[in-house]
């Protein structure tokens, strides 16, 4: 090895000066909180759904210490109230005015169809904690997107399956008219082979389903399928019992879940639903999360909660895995979908459009010795399921 001259020397200390001065401020930015946009309908009557995500999330974050990958987090709760164009609004300045590193959450679809574009535009990594619409899952999947939740399709064909399963040949079909709806009436009809004898939409507002319940009342199918989360689900299940209907099996998505379940109580006894996750799957990391879950919140937690709780592990390993560097986007991009983490579901991983790959449940309200209501696993109908639009997204390599 020669010996440097004093210039030499003095020249290669200017230039170690000015990398450590290039990398101060990428240092100081790993220590800085991580800024999260948390993104639930907390208004109105579907806010039930969107405070069990909130909570799943909150809690999450209290297992971690309120860190992700080490470093502290602040969290900005953007309240959607199920309005695409406030929730543009408010997500646009959670982006520009808070500088968020990571926008989680959203329980309908039509507000993350409508936030979408702002989110990834910005080259921001949006992660879905329950909508899953068709739309981004194929042709229309993004780099700065995954779900940690499922494909819309997915949770529904699982009662198609299960309805073809039990021999039923005839079967009613009821659903919101926004695109999880349509998603909900694609996903049945892919895996039923029976005969549809209507389907019918009703408004995300709708309350009374006294022409529906007659229209059912008059057909005498061999079941119904539905799909109505939150405070539809609620007036439907009621309604459905004071009808007399309670032979005609009640078949459903969203509608009796553990959000729902409070309000409907012995009107939901013995209704069945398709899931990705039930309250009593037998994994360490799930029998922690519901013990917690209704500790602090005191109540029991539903799929909203689970996926969300699911998503702050997720982010964890994710950040972990860069050293808290999130400015390389490629490699954080890679970090989150390496999904190393332990999921309250067990098994997960994420396929090529960054949809989960998961199995799927049928389930059925029962009460519990304490008297809650809860959904809980009857048998697996779909295993280690890839979404049905996977194979046409084209997903770019890099970001």
């Amino acid at each position: 090895m020669g010996i440097e001259t004093k210039p030499a020397l003095a020249r290669r200390g200017i230039l170690a000066g000015g990398a450590a001065l290039l990398a101060a401020p990428a240092l100081r930015a790993q220590g800085a909180p991580i800024k999260v946009g948390l993104v639930a309908v907390l208004t109105g009557p579907q806010a039930a759904l969107g405070t069990q995500l909130r909570d799943g999330w909150t809690l999450g974050l209290r297992h971690l210490e309120n860190r992700l990958g080490g470093r502290p987090v602040e969290t900005i709760v953007i309240d959607d109230e199920l309005r695409p164009d406030v929730a543009v609004t408010k997500v646009r300045a959670a982006l520009e005015r808070d500088r968020v590193d990571f926008v989680v959450g959203v329980v309908f679809s039509n507000i993350l169809q409508a936030i979408m574009r702002p989110v990834t535009e910005a080259n921001t990594f949006l992660i879905s904690t329950n909508a899953g619409p068709s739309t981004f899952a194929g042709r229309g999947c993004n780099p700065f997107f995954f779900a940690t939740s499922y494909n819309n399709d997915q949770v529904h064909s699982v009662m198609g399956q299960a309805a073809q399963d039990a021999g039923y040949r005839r079967v009613f079909l009821l659903t919101p008219n926004y695109q999880a709806g349509r998603d909900a009436m694609a996903g049945f009809k892919s895996r039923f082979q029976g005969q549809v004898v209507d389907e019918v939409y009703v408004p995300l507002t709708h309350v009374d389903f006294s022409a529906e319940l007659a229209r059912i009342a008059a057909l005498r199918p061999d079941a119904v399928f539905t799909f109505m989360p939150g405070g539809l689900g609620v007036n439907l299940v009621r309604q459905y019992r004071q009808a007399g209907l309670q032979n005609i099996p009640f078949l459903s998505t969203f509608t009796v879940d553990e959000a729902t379940l409070p309000a409907q109580g012995e009107a939901a006894l013995g209704f069945f639903s398709g899931a990705n996750w039930a309250p009593n799957m037998e994994n360490e990391q799930n029998r922690r999360f519901v013990r917690d879950m209704e500790a602090q919140f005191n109540y029991v937690p539903a799929t909203y909660a689970a996926q969300s709780y699911d998503t702050a592990m997720l982010l964890d390993s994710a950040v972990r895995r860069v050293g808290g560097n999130l400015a390389d986007k490629n490699a954080l991009r890679q970090a989150i979908a390496a999904a190393d983490f332990r999921s309250v579901r067990g098994a997960f991983r994420f396929g090529a459009n960054q949809y989960p790959v998961q199995d799927f449940w049928l389930c059925q309200v029962v009460r519990r010795p304490d008297g809650r209501f809860q959904t809980q696993t009857v048998r697996r109908v779909l295993e280690a399921n890839v979404d049905p639009w996977a194979g046409e997204c084209r997903m770019p390599g890099r970001v």
